[in-house]
């Protein structure tokens, strides 16, 4: 689960380079959350787990 965040080192332009890294990556089973979003994070593993169990 990929969270990107709005502070970091460069120019990340407030989390949207991290974001656009993120969502272009090819690599399946990655799921990609809005900027700073922990929550919707936690609720993705959350659904993620339901579905193992």
């Amino acid at each position: 689960i990929a969270v990107p965040t709005s502070i970091g080192y460069g120019a990340n332009f407030g989390g949207l380079a991290p974001l656009l890294t993120m969502l272009n990556s090819c690599a399946m089973g990655i799921g990609v959350v809005n900027i700073d979003n922990g929550f919707g994070a936690a609720a993705l593993a959350t659904a993620i787990n339901r579905l193992i169990e």
